[in-house]
């Protein structure tokens, strides 16, 4: 398969990463600042070991009772179960899973090590530039 159809030509390689031991609040402040929706938590070793999403943020904030300020560490409120997706993926497999599952973003792997993060936006940019080259390609001919 011609590189140029895979994850790894259209995914984001600056990706944000949060540590499980952070406090919940700087985190929920980076993903807000970054504007991104959530981020992969990887430990001292580098790896995956979870998700914080925005949906997670939203139950760190609203779990205290009313008297305490809210805030803890990432690793009480990230998502441990990470789907993740294979550098070398098909770009129309991947659209696949986006369109079965809920999700906003994958972290990318190559050799069991993040190597960037494929969003909804990342992907619907590689299918409109994978269509005009076909369309290209039609018409030359």
């Amino acid at each position: 398969m011609p590189e140029a159809n895979t994850v790894k030509t259209y995914m984001s390689t600056h990706v944000v990463t949060l540590h499980p031991d952070m406090d919940v609040v700087e985190a929920v402040q980076i993903l807000t600042d970054r504007g991104i929706p959530g981020a992969p938590v990887i430990d001292d070793l580098g790896n995956v070991v979870g998700l914080l999403a925005e949906k997670d943020c939203l139950e760190a904030v609203l779990k205290p009772t009313y008297y305490e300020e809210w805030g803890g560490r990432v690793s009480e409120y990230m998502q441990t179960h990470v789907r993740t997706i294979d550098a070398g993926m098909n770009i129309i497999d991947a659209a696949r899973l986006f369109v079965d599952t809920s999700l906003r973003g994958f972290p990318v792997m190559d050799n069991q090590r993040i190597v960037g993060q494929l969003n909804r936006s990342d992907l619907l940019k590689a299918l409109i530039r994978l269509s005009r080259e076909s369309a290209g390609n039609r018409t030359s001919n």
